[in-house]
């Protein structure tokens, strides 16, 4: 059934959306960490009066509202993009995902919106403590911007909560609880936030050690590791933990996407973790999806742990989601072939229920809608005809899902450095830790960015697991536009990073002494 739709259009809207979404990811993870290590450095300097931690807060707080702004300005395309290039999408699920973006604009934007104008322009006309909650509730009120957005996510990877109504074909939320409180969505949450607090801490160690390599602002730079170091350092354990949890939680309700992440083709009990490996140029299977390892090095017994916490457990590989299998918990998976049969049968029988209430046959549609009720868990299975299809493009989310583990613990080894080198008073003289650190701020926004390419490629086909596949969610629009689109964005959001940057360097240059003006 894949031939009937407009390929092209496809992959130029999945290319506009991920454009967009990857220039506005450059933005908020810095946005999210730096407000919270700003209200801490704010608290500091209300507890002790030192106007050195002023002059400290309102440096990187002038580096935060650059930021923010040009967040912003990214984050609004990619909302209006739901509409304007997946319409089926919004149609198809609109009613529950519309929700938690619109509590999110209500609650947490107002939020954002009306303090951050106190904690731009209130110093000295508002008292000490107003300011100091103006500024903890803009932290607050960002990192609930992410958790509305993430909720929404969650769901599209685990959906929970919600009935489909045949009537008006639509999913809709029937308890808004276990949309929020799904493990996936919490887990989403959880790990993303505490992944952008770690990539602010990294970006003000950065900061600083430029600082420090130049003997400029000393005192200023040393406080400013101090707080990011002890803030990075926490944030980055509860970073590994929420992704172990989160890995935990993929290979039950996701088993495809985890093999793809792990590079396993063939499951088995005891399954070994691939720590470092090389794909090949050639496919496996006909599916250019698919290519196994040139090298690879491998702790044995290791991915079974980490999956199930038991060294002998099964895990399944791809070739075991395609062909079927029997989880560690006695559920049987069927094979996709399965799973295609029955997503036809609920298609065919949602057409016949329609037809059916049109033609007033009662008997007919309660029939059909037993039939579609039986079968809809695989509904978006119906569009594929051959299982390999529903491979997501393994190379790159293995690679992509060991560089983010690979980076998070050269981050961790870097704050735990900075507070030892700190604390014998060797930070200044270490100079090759100071060039590490500056080099590990783009490298932690790669790391960020890896960790957005496994949730999203690793979920291909998918838009919304199992129910929906990306190439049905798309509006039917024509292809150039979507294509003069693409470009114009490229061109704008290019342009507005170039003068973010341009504008951070210069402000770093001016240095704390002008910072805050």
């Amino acid at each position: 059934m894949i031939e009937n739709f407009d390929m092209s259009l496809v992959d130029w809207s999945r290319a506009q959306f991920a454009l967009t979404a990857m220039y506005h990811w450059i933005f908020v993870p810095l946005t999210l960490g730096l407000a919270f290590i700003i209200a801490i450095m704010e608290t500091i300097y209300v507890k002790t009066g030192n106007p050195e931690w002023k002059k400290i807060t309102k440096f990187w707080m002038t580096l935060f509202g650059i930021n923010f702004a040009i967040g912003v300005a990214t984050g609004i395309i990619l909302e209006f993009e739901f509409g304007t290039n997946w319409s089926n999408y919004s149609w198809f699920v609109g009613d529950i995902f519309g929700a938690p973006l619109a509590v999110e604009g209500i609650m947490a934007f107002f939020m954002e919106s009306t303090f951050i104008a106190v904690m731009f322009f209130g110093w000295n006309k508002v008292s000490k403590k107003f300011h100091l909650i103006s500024t903890w509730l803009v932290a607050v009120g960002s990192n609930l911007s992410a958790l509305w957005i993430l909720v929404a996510n969650g769901w599209m990877q685990n959906p929970v909560g919600m009935k489909f109504n045949p009537d008006t074909a639509r999913n809709e939320m029937v308890n808004f609880w276990d949309v929020l409180f799904s493990p996936t969505a919490v887990n989403k949450f959880l790990h993303t936030i505490s992944s952008a607090y770690t990539l602010a801490a990294i970006f003000v160690i950065g900061v600083s050690a430029w600082y420090l390599l130049k003997k400029l602002n000393v005192p200023f730079a040393k406080k400013s590791i101090v707080v990011a170091a002890v803030f990075g350092l926490i944030t980055s354990l509860f970073t590994v933990m929420t992704g172990d949890n989160s890995a935990r939680e993929i290979v039950r309700n996701q088993p495809m996407k985890f093999a793809a992440m792990e590079g396993l083709y063939d499951g088995s009990k005891g399954a070994g973790l691939v720590a470092f490996g090389i794909m090949s140029s050639t496919s496996e299977n006909g599916n250019d999806n698919m290519k196994d390892f040139n090298f690879k090095l491998e702790i044995p017994n290791l991915l079974s742990y980490m999956a199930y916490m038991d060294g002998d457990a099964f895990v399944p590989g791809v070739n075991d989601v395609i062909n079927g299998f029997t989880d560690n918990d006695g559920v049987v998976h069927p094979s996709v072939t399965t799973k295609i049969e029955m997503g036809r049968k609920a298609i065919h029988a949602l057409k016949t229920y329609k037809q059916a209430q049109k033609d007033k046959d009662a008997n007919l549609a309660q029939t059909s809608l037993d039939e579609l009720n039986e079968n809809f868990k695989y509904f978006g299975y119906g569009y594929f005809d051959d299982p390999y299809n529903t491979v997501p493009p393994i190379s790159i989310t293995f690679y992509s899902f060991h560089i983010m583990v690979g980076l998070g613990m050269w981050f961790l080894l870097l704050f735990t450095l900075a507070l030892l080198f700190v604390y014998k008073e060797s930070i200044v003289s270490n100079k090759w830790f100071l060039r590490a650190a500056i080099w590990s701020i783009p490298l932690a926004y790669v790391a960020s960015q890896s960790g957005w390419i496994v949730a999203e490629m690793g979920r291909q086909p998918w838009v919304i697991q199992d129910l929906m596949p990306t190439l049905t969610a798309v509006s039917n629009i024509d292809t150039t536009s979507v294509q003069i689109t693409f470009f114009l964005f490229l061109t704008v959001f290019t342009g507005l990073l170039i003068a973010e940057i341009k504008i951070m360097l210069k402000q770093i240059k001016l240095g704390p002494n002008h910072g805050g003006h």
